[in-house]
């Protein structure tokens, strides 16, 4: 299951109980199947998945746009992202780009995969006024090919640290404690919490590789090089980041489970004390109305003695793309008026959906620094904004999905048994005979 199918499903399970990451299912404005407007008219299509939260963000952003260009609209044709990855391959592959709306969204770790596999399909933000420097520089790197900006980042994919405090202080610790610290440390002081409360403080999906490739990312490592040729066999980084998760789950800091919904209930039913993972997954976390108050965010644990090793990550998030077919003069701008210029749009957005932004300046509004009562008043959404400045770029290149799939493959060998290093050279073998 992919980050983003994971999030909406994280988002959707809270819309009973949370008022500010919550979600619900609504229609989209339009359907069908419509291409793009080259006419120079007034009316963008756009395609996008989640109702209550990408496409909810498009009907908040056209209400905005809409005050100072009152003709303008957008046709929005909601489009699950399996699905609109198998249009865009088939618009590719015919040749038919009038067929391509205005603008759609991409996954940000499949954008460069789209962008190289399919160039005639994107077009780019070189004549824009967008200011990608407000946004964090890994998340705009996701979507930048040869030097050029193909995408303009959306929603939030920054990983946080998420702790009970009530058990933190059963066992003597505070949440600064676990701030700023290497996973040896997080290692430590878990078996001290799991000594002294019977509680892991970490829980993951057996045979998934999120959690490594979290780690692989805080020290600005990949598993392929600038060239796109993959660096999985003797990977200094993914070799001691496999380490440290083999470590955590023999010592039982970190349980596994054998799904994603049995992976949330650790933690919304209190077997678990603590989440290491992107920030959409407090909307899971705040289901369980009976912890309010006794969760607090920090940043993530860094991999000690691995070069340029950070406290900063990131699981998920997307992009805007414009289309090879779009206007695209009307695109840019109506983006670069919201998305990358409105306060307005995040601060409506943000809690009604939990749409967090990647532009920085949402971060300095009065909304972001509101104090959220379940994480002890703290003003968590200005936070992870900030942590999103400090995230390593990571190279994804057109075949990161086939190279999470090997290492994953090959973190379950490992758990069994299998020498890292021989499971690692088997997944190497692996990418390189797809890539063939």
């Amino acid at each position: 299951m992919s980050a983003m199918k994971r999030r909406t499903r994280a988002l959707v399970a809270a819309v009973a109980v949370l008022p500010l990451l919550a979600t619900a299912a609504c229609s989209s404005d339009g359907d069908g199947d419509a291409g793009g407007s080259t006419d120079g008219g007034n009316t963008l299509t756009v395609w996008a998945w989640d109702p209550a939260f990408n496409i909810y963000a498009m009907q908040e952003a056209e209400k905005i746009y809409q005050a100072d260009h009152p003709d303008f609209t957008l046709d929005i044709v909601e489009t699950p992202w399996d699905d609109l990855q198998t249009k865009l391959t088939t618009i590719a592959q015919s040749g038919k780009t009038d067929e391509l709306p205005d603008i759609f969204l991409v996954q940000n770790n499949a954008f460069q995969k789209n962008v190289i596999n399919y160039p005639d399909v994107f077009g780019d933000f070189s004549g824009s006024d967008v200011d990608f420097s407000q946004f964090p520089q890994a998340v705009v790197d996701y979507s930048v090919v040869d030097g050029t900006n193909y995408g303009l980042p959306f929603d939030n994919g920054t990983a946080v640290t998420g702790l009970r405090t009530d058990v933190l202080e059963e066992a003597g610790y505070t949440i600064d404690d676990f701030t700023d610290i290497t996973w040896d440390q997080y290692l430590t002081m878990g078996k001290d919490i799991l000594a002294k409360t019977g509680k892991p403080i970490l829980s993951g999906v057996a045979g998934e590789a999120d959690t490594i490739m979290m780690m692989l990312q805080s020290a600005g490592a990949s598993l392929f090089d600038d060239d796109g040729n993959p660096t999985i066999s003797g990977n200094k980084a993914l070799l001691a980041a496999i380490d440290m998760y083999q470590q955590l789950v023999e010592s039982g800091v970190l349980t596994e489970r054998n799904s994603w919904d049995e992976y949330v209930s650790t933690f919304v039913n209190g077997e678990v004390a603590g989440v290491v993972n992107g920030v959409w997954i407090l909307g899971s976390v705040q289901t369980a109305t009976d912890q309010s108050g006794k969760w607090a965010i920090t940043n993530v644990p860094k991999l000690a003695g691995v070069d340029g090793a950070t406290n900063y990550t990131a699981n998920g998030g997307s992009s805007w793309a414009i289309s090879a077919n779009a206007n695209s003069d009307l695109a840019a701008d109506f983006l670069n008026a919201t998305f990358a210029g409105s306060t307005e749009l995040y601060d409506t957005i943000l809690p009604k959906s939990g749409a967090l932004a990647n532009w920085t300046p949402a971060g300095q509004s009065e909304v972001y620094a509101q104090p959220q009562e379940f994480f002890g008043g703290d003003a968590i959404f200005a936070k992870v904004v900030e942590f999103a400045t400090h995230v390593p770029s990571n190279n994804t290149g057109a075949y990161y999905y086939e190279g999470r799939d090997a290492v994953s493959t090959a973190i379950t060998k490992i758990m069994q048994g299998t020498d890292p290093a021989d499971a690692l050279k088997e997944a190497q073998s692996t990418v390189e005979f797809d890539m063939q």
